[in-house]
């Protein structure tokens, strides 16, 4: 399931006709199997890797006001970096990465250079990371004083050598069918729908596919590094961004100055990606009903019930009357999914989330349609959407090997479902493809410190629903050194943006100063909405 902020309602789908999430969770990487081969592949991809930085660097960036239509006002600006399509092959194909810049707000004397970032997905775009501080973010203002800020398209995204699957107007239409199967032919049709899809990624963008991986969007981040002018790189990653950071950790441990990741991907091989997805399956059941007993304690508010158990009643009531007559004819279970699962996600959705289910309880059927349906004269919008379902597939499916054999999936899920159900089968529709996936799967770089990599600050959430806790963990372990700052009671997917001093205070003395505390740090939960 994606891992990243959306920008507009969640109404992301799967391939296979689920409605899906828009915040994915994490990336997987195309690092060599053990064979002789693959380590002359690796070889030779960081051999590229350094010609094209080398290239990069004498090149630099033409900065320059942004494209009108990119809605990133002055004084940002935009340029492009021109990377090998295949690291193998670094005077082949080329293709150009959008990225764009705010510069320091503080003096010359007070600036460190760049702080690139990855918001997620993968399929994230990072372009709107320089807005942090145009709208005077409280959050990112120290550090905003040191650091220029630094956004990209990953290659396949939006202005980057954009891919597709499907027809992006048939990518949102809706009702979609209930994930939810109730028979043999119910899940016949969603791998009919998954298969489908597989093949539509080949055929509308064949020729970037192979090359959709962890460590090329890696070998990127070096590039861009080197376009900049920045010997080493400073990297904020949230979400599968912790993936990308842990894969360009392990790959350039030496150009690595300050690393932030929040909301950490387990970055286990065996993790990625097929066993990180039934991970979200049940953590987001727990994050479902932490917001329920926030909406059954705001009872007065809300009028949904006042035990998590009643909420969960009017949810079903909700769910089964979509089903049977999709509401507006547009919003069945899957559109519900896809909407509701922005409040396990993220905490700024809970308080717009439960108001619109209120209003729907109330007999106001309009704000469900408003929320939860797609709008199919947003093309661009649509568009957009349809790319950032089509990157995420692409990457996780390119990857990592993922089971072939459907009775594999159909025994994990069917029993996931019981105990977990609010996600499950729309996660295993949306992930389906990668079971007929038309391009070598790759097997993923296994994170661990290397040479030089100095110390990483991880930022995580007790609760988090698409990257859980035990993530952190593990790459707490993998990284030596690292430092790892525990939000508890907490769920809220993206930690560093939310105004919790504890947290704001350190992650701005890292950067600043490169310091941690001498130990791990537990802070206490960020507020709780209020309605």
């Amino acid at each position: 399931m994606r891992g990243i902020r959306p920008t507009k309602r969640v109404t992301a789908l799967g391939s296979a006709g689920a409605l899906i999430t828009a915040t994915l969770i994490a990336g997987a990487v195309a690092a060599p199997s053990a064979t002789a081969d693959a380590g002359r592949g690796q070889d030779r991809e960081a051999r590229g890797a350094a010609t094209a930085a080398a290239k990069a660097a004498k090149a630099g960036i033409d900065w320059q006001d942004c494209p009108a239509d990119w809605a990133l006002a002055k004084p940002i600006q935009c340029g492009w970096v021109t990377v090998p399509l295949d690291y193998a092959h670094p005077n082949g194909k080329q293709i150009k990465l959008a990225v764009d810049r705010i510069g320091n707000t503080g003096t010359t004397a007070e600036r460190q250079g760049a702080l690139v970032y990855n918001p997620g997905g993968p399929g994230g775009s990072g372009l709107r990371f320089p807005t942090r501080v145009t709208n005077k973010n409280p959050v990112w203002a120290n550090t905003a004083k040191a650091y220029d800020f630094v956004g990209f398209d990953p290659r396949g995204v939006g202005h980057s050598a954009p891919i597709s699957c499907i027809d992006p107007q048939e990518f949102v239409k809706a009702p979609k069918a209930d994930p939810v199967p109730d028979s043999e032919a119910d899940k016949l049709a969603q791998r009919k729908l998954a298969a489908e899809y597989a093949d539509g990624c080949a055929e509308r963008s064949g020729e970037m596919l192979p090359q959709m991986t962890t460590p090329n969007t890696a070998r990127d981040l070096d590039v861009i590094r080197a376009a900049l002018g920045e010997k080493k790189l400073n990297f904020l990653g949230v979400s599968y961004g912790t993936y990308l950071g842990a894969v360009y950790g392990t790959l350039f441990p030496g150009h690595v100055r300050r690393m932030v990741v929040d909301s950490v991907v387990n970055p286990s091989r065996e993790n990625i990606w097929y066993e990180a997805n039934l991970g979200q399956d049940v953590a987001f059941e727990g994050r479902w009903k932490d917001w329920e007993d926030w909406v059954a304690k705001n009872d007065a508010t809300f009028h949904l019930g006042d035990t998590q158990a009643e909420v969960q009643d009017q949810w079903l009531k909700l769910r089964a009357t979509a089903k049977a007559n999709p509401i507006g004819g547009v919003v069945g279970p899957a559109e519900l999914i896809g909407f509701f699962q922005s409040a396990p996600y993220y905490d700024s959705s809970w308080v717009p989330v439960a108001t619109v289910f209120s209003q729907y309880v109330a007999g106001d059927t309009q704000a469900i349609v408003d929320a939860a349906a797609p709008d199919l004269s947003d093309t661009a919008g649509n568009a957009s959407a349809e790319n950032g379902n089509a990157v995420y597939t692409a990457v996780e499916c390119t990857d990592a090997k993922w089971p072939t054999s459907w009775k594999k999936w159909d025994q994990d899920n069917t029993l996931l479902n019981k105990d977990y159900p609010f996600m499950t089968w729309a996660n295993a529709w949306m992930n389906l493809p990668c079971a007929t996936w038309p391009v070598k799967q790759q097997t993923p770089v296994d994170v661990k410190t290397g040479k030089g990599l100095p110390a990483v600050l991880i930022v995580q959430s007790t609760n988090d629903a698409a990257t859980p806790y035990e993530g952190a963990v593990e790459l707490h372990k993998r990284f030596k050194g690292s430092r790892l700052i525990t939000e508890k009671d907490a769920g809220s997917h993206g930690v560093t943006g939310l105004v919790n001093p504890c947290i704001n205070t350190r992650v701005d003395t890292y950067l600043l100063t490169g310091k941690t505390d001498a130990a791990d740090v537990t802070c206490a939960p960020h507020a709780t909405p209020k309605p």
